[in-house]
């Protein structure tokens, strides 16, 4: 759970610096941090699914002809 949290707190850093450098607005670079992580967040769940539900499938075996 401690490399979770300390890579959760590197993203929302990373966020809030690029933001803010591109910006220049304190503010701005706050809502990147907040929000752009947990957008990713979701998005990584269902990348997850889907990649589970192809693990998943039967593997097809090569044929020589």
């Amino acid at each position: 759970m401690a490399k979770t949290a300390t890579f959760a707190a590197l993203h929302f850093s990373v966020a809030f610096c690029v933001a803010y450098v591109l910006t220049g607005s304190w503010v701005v670079g706050g809502a990147v941090a907040l929000i752009e992580p947990t957008i990713n967040t979701v998005a990584f769940h269902f990348h997850e699914r889907v990649w589970k539900r192809l693990e998943s499938r039967p593997k097809m075996v090569a044929r020589n002809v």
